[in-house]
């Protein structure tokens, strides 16, 4: 636990010390960490994916994902808003994911490729691509 909250102080004092205009910051319905399995029960790999409500559907919508490859990569819950937040670093720029709802699953099947058959990826909303910063950050 040491570790965890050392590893997300890093990312916060590395978060807070960007100009803003270096940080892309969104909003989704639900942020969700999974754990994924095989049929053996061994760990396969941790991804979070993030989710919006289809009021049309009744149900949540694959926006993204991202593989899980470090602690500091694990949603928070922002004490004075009461929202989940994921932030990493996201190729060249800081990327802030905020949610009011988070979810965390253990599965034997990958929740992002099964939710392919009711939205197709080439039809998701995705993330922001930044495309007014023209240069990495260093």
């Amino acid at each position: 636990m040491m570790v965890l909250n050392a590893a997300r102080a890093a990312v916060l004092f590395f978060y807070g010390t960007l100009p803003m205009e270096d940080v892309v910051v969104e909003s989704v319905d639900l942020i969700e960490v999974n754990h994924c399995y095989d049929e053996e029960g061994k760990h396969v790999f941790d991804q979070v994916l993030f989710y919006d409500w289809s009021a049309q559907d009744r149900q949540y919508h694959v926006r993204a994902w991202r593989m899980l490859k470090h602690p500091s990569q694990i949603p928070y819950r922002d004490t004075v808003s009461g929202r989940y937040e994921a932030t990493w670093h996201d190729g060249w720029v800081m990327r802030s994911v905020q949610a009011t709802t988070f979810r965390e699953t253990w599965t034997q099947h990958d929740p992002e490729v099964a939710a392919r058959s009711h939205l197709p990826k080439e039809l998701r909303r995705e993330l922001i691509r930044p495309v007014s910063m023209s240069r990495p950050i260093q």
